[in-house]
């Protein structure tokens, strides 16, 4: 019995020694889990700001092309409102052009048509003057009125279909753009101004003279001075 107690002693003093630590031991093993601890804490300050360092030259580097892409965008606005510009112009020059050759165009055809018609007029005058002045008297004669003045409605209606359309002179005020006068006469059947009489026809096509109207103008009547005899007889008679 006391020998199990003894053995068990000399276990729990084995136990005993073995927790115990020196001073000076344990002095180093906390030096050394300090000297981890800051070593480790040093490790990932150097990390941490190399990182930051890193991230900076990146976000450098970014904000460089970032800014020279905008610069490039910059410049391809400008080049597209340069040529947009320059279309625009282009375009507006071509359309100027366009119609400025379609008017001439036109003129130039209406020019052509009214020479070929204004050539063409004087026959129109001599069928209404034979209209006016020849009286057929015998059948024969009457026949062949009847057949040229077939002729001349033929002509005006060609001529209508092309826009060509007579003047009315007669009775309306004397208008320098359409009447050309050729006569002027006192009268005091007509206010003065107003064309007593159409001597030649004149031609509008469209809202162009083609031909002046020639025509006689009304003038006031002088008036009559008497004598000092005349007015004698008259005050006796």
């Amino acid at each position: 019995m006391m020998e199990e107690e003894n053995q068990i002693e000399e276990m729990e003093k084995s136990i005993a020694n073995s927790a115990e630590v020196a001073p000076e031991d344990a002095a180093a093993l906390g030096g050394e889990q300090v000297n981890s601890v800051d070593q480790q804490g040093v490790e990932a300050e150097v990390v941490e700001a190399g990182d930051a360092v890193s991230g900076t030259l990146e976000d450098a580097e970014f904000l460089s092309k970032l800014g020279a892409l905008q610069g490039e965008v910059q410049a391809l606005k400008a080049q597209l409102e340069d040529r947009t510009g320059q279309y625009m112009r282009i375009a507006a020059d071509f359309d100027n052009y366009r119609k400025r050759t379609q008017r001439e165009k036109e003129e130039f055809e209406q020019q052509i048509k009214c020479s070929t018609i204004i050539e063409m007029l004087p026959v129109v005058d001599n069928f209404e003057r034979a209209r006016s002045q020849i009286k057929p008297q015998t059948e024969p004669e009457t026949t062949i009125h009847k057949s040229y003045q077939s002729v001349y409605k033929q002509l005006v209606d060609c001529l209508k279909r092309v826009g060509v359309a007579p003047m009315r002179a007669q009775g309306v005020e004397f208008d320098p753009t359409l009447h050309e006068a050729v006569m002027r006469q006192a009268t005091d059947e007509y206010p003065e101004g107003i064309v007593m009489e159409e001597l030649q026809r004149g031609y509008l096509i469209g809202d162009r003279v083609l031909r002046h109207a020639l025509v006689k103008v009304a003038a006031p009547l002088e008036p009559v001075i008497l004598s000092e005899e005349t007015e004698q007889n008259n005050s006796e008679s």
